[in-house]
């Protein structure tokens, strides 16, 4: 008998990208492709944190490299992957948050909002695509949020941005998928990074939170890195379109 053989979660050969990479879910993210053995191109706006986490990966034997990159910057993207692409994968992990109620929401930080985490998605994975299709394919991933399947208090524009990602990314999937490229997502709970710093500061929010995870904790860095390694290698090669949610089980109802 001829058993079945595992797919490969390794990423030998592979050029990265990852946005947001300095800090928190995208240092995460480029670290564990890194740790795959993909070439890891590193992107942040602040240079000072992004080269700090590129050193340290070096030190620890990884394939790294900085590029200080504003991702609302159409112009600066597309000189971007002129200059360095194209990549076998694109992890967008750039993402802000500016939590009001909904009736005190002004329209400086719903267009920040907007602007980041739905307008600079669209136009990065447009460019991401663009240089897959002469690769024969590759994956685009998200790093999206529970809070693109459900509400939350204070949350409506950063729930609608995230809202706007999953569709995005279901709409690319159907066009991109003949020309070999994957489009997902990652939807992780609160994860502690220094986005969430102000939330896990507040008693009251951190009890609703737990309330709301089945299992009863919240997330670390490390519990997404593992999904972004599966989404970017072989082992999802029949993956796309699709919302990977580790939320603890919020969104189980």
């Amino acid at each position: 008998m001829d058993l079945p053989k595992t797919p490969s979660f390794r990423l030998d050969g592979r050029r990265a990208l990852v946005t947001g990479a300095s800090r928190g879910i995208g240092l995460g993210a480029a670290v564990a492709l890194a740790e795959a053995g993909a070439e890891v191109t590193f992107a942040a706006r602040g240079a000072d944190q992004l080269d700090a986490a590129v050193a340290a990966a070096r030190v620890a034997g990884l394939k790294a490299q900085a590029l200080a990159l504003d991702v609302t910057d159409h112009d600066a993207v597309e000189a971007a992957f002129d200059a360095t692409g194209p990549y076998h994968v694109v992890v967008n992990a750039a993402g802000m948050a500016r939590h009001a109620p909904a009736l005190k929401t002004t329209a400086e930080d719903y267009d920040a909002v907007m602007g980041l985490n739905l307008r600079a998605a669209y136009f990065l994975s447009q460019r991401a695509a663009e240089g897959m299709r002469g690769l024969g394919g590759g994956s685009i991933i998200h790093i999206s949020s529970q809070m693109g399947h459900v509400g939350g208090i204070d949350r409506a524009v950063y729930a609608a941005s995230k809202h706007g990602v999953e569709g995005m990314a279901k709409s690319m999937a159907i066009e991109w998928g003949p020309l070999g490229i994957r489009v997902n997502t990652i939807c992780p709970t609160f994860i502690r990074t220094p986005l969430t710093e102000a939330t896990f500061a507040d008693p009251e929010r951190v009890a609703w939170i737990t309330s709301k995870i089945k299992l009863g904790r919240t997330g670390e860095v490390e519990d997404v890195m593992g999904a972004v390694v599966y989404l970017a290698s072989d082992a999802s090669s029949l993956v796309t379109g699709s919302a990977l949610l580790i939320d603890g089980g919020w969104t189980a109802g």
